[in-house]
């Protein structure tokens, strides 16, 4: 386990230490301080522990790497993730997860707008609510939310899963309840599981996706 102390080295520096680490490294990043861009671009199997809280950008375009954060995230949270994990421990600011290919997003708190815009095959689980806009043009992946959710929910949505707890202020276009069948049950359960969120039951939630009618060309809408 090596820490690294950003008060005593640059952000170039700590990034460049983390993008040339060896498969199964150990990090222990202190003194965050909200700093933007902390351990982005990584690529391989390795461990981070963040001390505090991040700003922008925190761990995007992540793979592989397992990266937690002791504390809230700014904007752009694993912003074009591809694998690994990424829990944070408090809540997260807005776009989280936006355009992520691959991996698990965990946020414990809460998470604002636009939370899995276009995303593109990422595992989000939020312990909390999100904001409006969440979902937006998602096209793939999985998308558990344990609160409530704002206003459009969904929208535009393609064949993203979306699990939710509460209720949603409104669902946006081309987003409806769907069935919740025996193989979504289990889907959702391992996606708690490894959240290791033990005390809520998934026949507490309902599922939404796609109605598919902006797949084609209607001229109902034309003008």
């Amino acid at each position: 386990m090596k820490n690294l102390d950003l008060n005593n080295v640059s952000l170039r520096e700590l990034n460049q230490e983390l993008q040339n680490a060896q498969n199964g490294a150990q990090y222990v990043v202190e003194n965050s301080n909200g700093k933007h861009n902390i351990a982005v671009g990584l690529n391989k199997e390795q461990s981070v522990t963040i001390n505090g809280h991040v700003g922008y950008y925190c761990a995007g375009m992540n793979q592989k790497a397992d990266i937690t954060v002791e504390g809230n995230a700014g904007s752009g949270l694993a912003e074009n993730m591809m694998s690994g994990k990424v829990h944070v421990k408090g809540g997260v600011s807005q776009y989280c997860g936006a355009t992520a290919h691959g991996g698990t997003i965990i946020i414990d708190g809460d998470a604002s707008a636009r939370c899995g815009i276009s995303m593109k095959g990422v595992d989000i689980v939020v312990r909390g609510s999100v904001g409006h806009m969440s979902a937006f043009m998602a096209q793939k992946g999985r998308f558990v939310i344990c609160g409530d959710a704002g206003n459009a929910l969904g929208d535009s949505i393609y064949e993203a899963r979306i699990y939710l707890r509460g209720k949603a202020q409104s669902l946006g276009a081309d987003c409806i309840e769907k069935e919740m069948q025996d193989e979504h049950r289990k889907e959702l359960a391992e996606l708690l599981k490894k959240a290791d969120i033990t005390d809520i039951s998934v026949d507490e939630f309902k599922r939404y996706g796609s109605a598919r009618k902006l797949y084609n060309f209607s001229v109902d809408n034309a003008y």
